[in-house]
């Protein structure tokens, strides 16, 4: 059945276009197409942009912050590693995924259709990645789901971890996992990280391995991923999460390094709400805002997106899967308000997470492709971010998810009307 979307605005297009839809893959986009459509739409000018991707959760964590035993005193990641350690023996298969379609049921209501979920393997009986496996066969016609087979307790620190980290990938997760800063020592993380490189190239898996995510400006296990990404020429399947100790580095190892990471095609996820929160609680003052470089990345020519991270969890309390949320927050601290930076911003919250992902073949607003996009409440990409604006329409591969009825104002006062 073909379907028109009349009077669509593109980010960078000139004038309004239209969107023509068979079989759930776009046909054609342009000014006025002439079709015979079984359903026409008319959008009314507002603003149609690709799916929003959140490239980096943890939906085996969701709504676990208030459990007993998971206050997180200190805020610090460190101690909301502890927390969880201590806290998620007790999880069954059935109540992880309760909570996890709880929380994908909140991102998808906010746009979300493309998801990176890490599924902590520190468990022999991998409870968590074979819940979310199921999970994403089950949840596929809403959203995609990736997952991370990652060893939340370390590969080298925990009993085992580097065999349950290949377990999980032969039972079916898309990626190789790792958190090198969290190894006992600099010696296990450079294993770590040499491990998840060996893995993916064996089993021939993405990679995204929680990086640096650390204050520490001696926590440089980002120079070896991009090292070894080089090296095996899987650098654009490769991405580093956080990175936060990017944020403290000398700017000459900073400069030295942006090149090698440009060379290389690192991808880059920052968790702007998370890492706020759980970095420079070892400053007093100055305090450090505890992101990554985002602004110098992009600026160099490397791929960067948003991610949300946590949906109540014990290193995050308030996460609701609004990546809008996290995109204002994110260019706020990131000082990236230019009105050309504005203008294009949305790309951290769509485009960039796709090449991410590495979904690029199926991701786009581009005839051939998947009839996936979103049609926010403003008439431009600027007054979308500068509105918060919410997604009135969320179609996928030719299907609507959700239609929304804009707000309406009734006063007698007509300023307020």
């Amino acid at each position: 059945m073909k379907k028109l979307y009349r009077n669509a605005t593109l980010i960078d297009a000139k004038a309004p276009q239209d969107l023509l839809v068979e079989e759930g893959k776009f046909t054609a986009i342009a000014p006025h197409i002439e079709a015979d459509a079984a359903e026409t739409i008319d959008l009314g000018g507002r603003l149609v942009v690709p799916p929003y991707v959140d490239p980096h959760l943890h939906l085996d964590y969701v709504y676990t912050a208030r459990g007993e035993g998971a206050t997180n005193g200190t805020g610090t990641l460190f101690e909301g590693i502890q927390r969880w350690s201590e806290t998620k023996a007790g999880a069954s298969s059935e109540e992880i995924k309760r909570r996890a379609r709880q929380a994908v049921r909140e991102e998808v209501r906010a746009g979300v259709q493309y998801i990176r979920t890490h599924a902590d393997v520190t468990d022999p009986n991998l409870t968590a990645l074979k819940a979310l496996l199921e999970l994403r066969e089950e949840l596929k016609d809403i959203v995609t789901i990736q997952i991370v087979s990652f060893p939340q307790e370390g590969m080298y620190a925990y009993p085992h971890g580097a065999e349950l980290v290949e377990e999980g990938l032969r039972l079916g997760a898309d990626c190789v996992g790792g958190i090198p800063h969290y190894e006992l020592a600099r010696e296990f993380g450079e294993k770590s990280v040499h491990k998840a490189v060996e893995l993916a190239v064996k089993y021939d898996k993405l990679i995204d391995l929680h990086c640096d995510e650390t204050d520490d400006d001696q926590s440089r296990f980002v120079e070896l991923l991009t090292a070894l990404a080089y090296m095996e020429g899987i650098g654009a399947r490769t991405t580093a999460s956080h990175t936060c100790s990017l944020g403290s580095v000398n700017n000459a190892y900073a400069f030295r390094m942006m090149a090698n990471f440009r060379r290389a095609g690192l991808n880059f996820i920052s968790c702007p709400t998370e890492n706020i929160y759980l970095e420079g609680r070892q400053d007093s003052y100055p305090k450090r805002r505890g992101l990554t470089r985002v602004k110098e990345l992009l600026a160099a020519g490397v791929n960067v997106c948003f991610a949300q991270d946590s949906i109540e969890d014990p290193w995050y309390p308030l996460g609701n899967g609004n990546m809008m949320n996290i995109l204002d927050h994110g260019i706020h601290i990131c000082q990236m308000m230019s009105f050309a930076e504005i203008d294009h911003a949305l790309d951290l919250i769509t485009t960039n997470g796709a090449r991410t992902m590495h979904i690029e073949d199926t991701y786009g607003l581009a005839p051939g492709k998947d009839a996936s996009f979103l049609v926010l409440d403003a008439p431009s990409p600027f007054e979308a971010i500068r509105q918060r604006a919410g997604v009135l329409r969320s179609v996928r591969r030719g299907e609507e998810l959700f239609t929304r009825v804009p707000a309406q104002t009734r006063s007698k006062y007509d300023l307020l009307a």
